[in-house]
């Protein structure tokens, strides 16, 4: 007999790693002693501990464990997974649960790989299971890889965006589960982002593994709500329809702040980073830092070029597991520190922010080189991480953000009208 784990309500104060002291030796700019107490932690941010009504879906064994007894389940687990304060791997295996395969997205099953950096399937020392890669050789279960499974569960934290890519990999698992005929059980999880709905819509013919449907940068979604989307859309290969089981959240709406219990992946180390990345990713496809190579990333934004036109400086160092060869490693850059930003006013104005990218190109020296991603492999497409090729346009031919934003709108407005149909929470 099964019994339901009595859910442990998450501790979102800190995250699963303590935020190290982001000095840079050798140079004296003003990141080098940073604040070791700035975590990024805004005090408007809600501690969800025992006592607060919210539960996520994995946390609600109840619901879902009769779907697994007796059956050999596959995991699309990641750090994120947990029930309560323990894995979901370990919660569910110690109550019986035969789990005979692990999936890991980008980063890998522990977390352990840099942004981008190809993962290998394996073994897993801990538990002895294997692990699946969907984040090296394929994104997509094989056949083989769903061998001997008779049901799927997704578990894993997302932020919200577009081109974060734990919804991509969503997408393959539904699919490669629709055409075997596999039921996928989403364990739905709070999205911090999810209080707004803005950024341009995804163009069908810049899809990629960092923005695969026609959604805005942020699409306002928890995991789940996407998953019935992408169904709902018929957006799978040939229009297949995965057999869909959502376990829905408790006590959440999209308006609440939610701060994360787990850090999602190496570079999304604080609440702060969390909030900031919609606004920042976009400089992934520029030659502007984002803090890569800092215990910082997605806090701050800079570049050697700018010296003279911002006073702040960090230096990107290599950094095992979190970025290795980062963008101007070993170079001092100049730029901008948000590390104590008042993010609440993403949720007052409903907006990312835009200005910091216009700003930026304007200031920087070369306008040739700002979005030239040939000149590294850290630089992505900005057009893949934009959507579309207007909005590099756009900023280069000196438009106002909010001439940029009025073209946004007529796209925006109809995704708007149509989540309206996939939304579970109020």
């Amino acid at each position: 007999m099964i019994k339901p784990i009595i859910p442990l309500l998450l501790t979102g104060i800190l995250l699963s790693q303590s935020v190290v002291s982001c000095g840079n030796p050798g140079h004296s700019g003003s990141a080098q002693h940073a604040d070791k107490a700035a975590s990024g932690i805004n005090s408007g941010l809600i501690d969800s501990s025992p006592g607060n009504e919210l539960q996520t879906g994995a946390d609600q064994t109840s619901e879902y464990l009769t779907d697994l007894k007796d059956m050999k389940v596959g995991m699309v687990v990641n750090p994120t997974s947990i029930i309560g304060n323990t894995h979901s791997v370990d919660s569910l295996r110690s109550l019986g649960i035969n789990i005979v395969k692990v999936f890991g997205p980008e980063h890998g099953f522990r977390g352990e790989a840099s942004a981008g950096a190809k993962v290998n399937s394996n073994i897993d020392a801990k538990t002895g299971l294997p692990v699946i890669s969907l984040y090296g050789s394929h994104y997509k279960p094989t056949v083989e890889d769903l061998k001997g499974i008779d049901i799927m569960v997704f578990d894993i934290q997302d932020v919200g965006v577009r081109f974060y890519t734990y919804i991509s990999t969503l997408h393959y698992i539904m699919e490669a589960c629709a055409e075997s005929k596999i039921k996928l059980i989403v364990l739905d999880r709070p999205n911090p982002n999810g209080f707004y709905v803005d950024g341009p819509v995804l163009e069908e013919k810049f899809k990629s593994f960092i923005g695969m449907h026609p959604i805005p940068i942020l699409h306002g979604m928890t995991i789940g709500e996407y998953a019935t989307m992408v169904n709902g859309e018929k957006w799978l290969k040939e229009k297949v329809r995965c057999d869909l089981k959502i376990v829905k959240l408790k006590g959440y709406t999209h308006d609440m702040d939610y701060t994360l219990p787990v850090k999602p992946s190496p570079n999304l180390n604080t609440q702060q980073s969390i909030l900031l990345y919609p606004s920042l990713c976009l400089f992934e496809g520029t030659i502007i830092s984002q803090g890569r190579g800092t215990h910082m990333p997605f806090q701050v934004l800079g570049s050697p070029a700018l010296k003279g036109k911002y006073d702040f400086t960090f230096t990107p160092v290599s950094i095992k597991g979190m970025s290795e060869t980062p963008l101007h490693q070993n170079q001092l850059c100049y730029g901008l520190d948000l590390r104590k930003y008042d993010t609440s006013v993403f949720k007052k104005t409903g907006q990312l922010n835009l200005s910091w990218l216009i700003d930026m190109y304007n200031a920087y020296p070369q306008k040739d080189k700002f979005f030239d991603f040939k000149q590294s492999k850290q630089i992505n497409n900005f057009n893949r991480l934009a959507g579309n090729d207007k909005l590099q346009k756009q900023i280069a031919s000196g438009m106002s953000e909010q001439e940029i934003r009025a073209s946004w709108e007529p796209q925006l407005a109809a995704y708007k009208e149509m989540r309206k149909k996939y939304l579970l929470y109020p």
